[in-house]
């Protein structure tokens, strides 16, 4: 099966008779992505999987009034990262009284997570990438490891090109600071 394109993804779907299946499609073309951007966020598998469903249902019930004034990926980026962070937001809300906790809890989840197979090493970053604040964790996650241009992570996240590269800036030195490179 070829990869078919947003365009022909954004017609069937608009389509009565071709709906489901254009938007089937969808998800199997961004599913694996935006479930990797939410994870980094969210830290734990399962939570990252109800973030990714909430998200998918937004982008359901919205995709009839998508404009197309960004690409459908950048825009169910957006979707996905709001949805992960409110998640964060009501998380913090019902259970804690401070970040400082949150990054604490997720640190935890982050080492009893049987679907984190990676090293130590990775384990570190993921450690130090939660000591920064949201703006800069969102920012560096972004940045460094989906490789987002700035102005599509302007449109992301509302935020102006040269605030994200000062964010993406200094997150790396707290992150050279915590492995103790500076």
């Amino acid at each position: 099966m070829s990869a078919i394109d947003d365009k022909e993804i954004l017609e069937g779907f608009r389509n009565e008779k071709t709906k489901n299946r254009c938007f089937e499609q969808l998800i199997d073309k961004y599913q694996r992505r935006i479930y990797w951007h939410v994870r980094k966020i969210v830290i734990a598998h399962d939570d990252a999987d109800d973030v990714v469903q909430n998200t998918f249902i937004k982008v359901w019930s919205s995709l009839d009034g998508f404009r197309e004034d960004s690409k459908l990926f950048t825009w169910m980026y957006r979707i996905a990262t709001n949805e992960a962070i409110n998640f964060l937001n009501k998380k913090k809300a019902n259970l804690y009284n401070d970040w400082e906790t949150v990054e604490y809890s997720l640190s935890e989840s982050l080492a009893d997570d049987p679907y984190f197979n990676g090293n130590d090493i990775q384990m570190k970053l993921q450690q130090a990438i939660l000591t920064l604040p949201e703006k800069q964790r969102l920012v560096f996650n972004m940045k460094y490891f989906d490789e987002v241009k700035y102005e599509d992570m302007s449109e992301i996240l509302g935020t102006s090109v040269g605030a994200l590269k000062a964010s993406y800036f200094h997150a790396v030195k707290k992150i050279e600071k915590y492995f103790g490179v500076s």
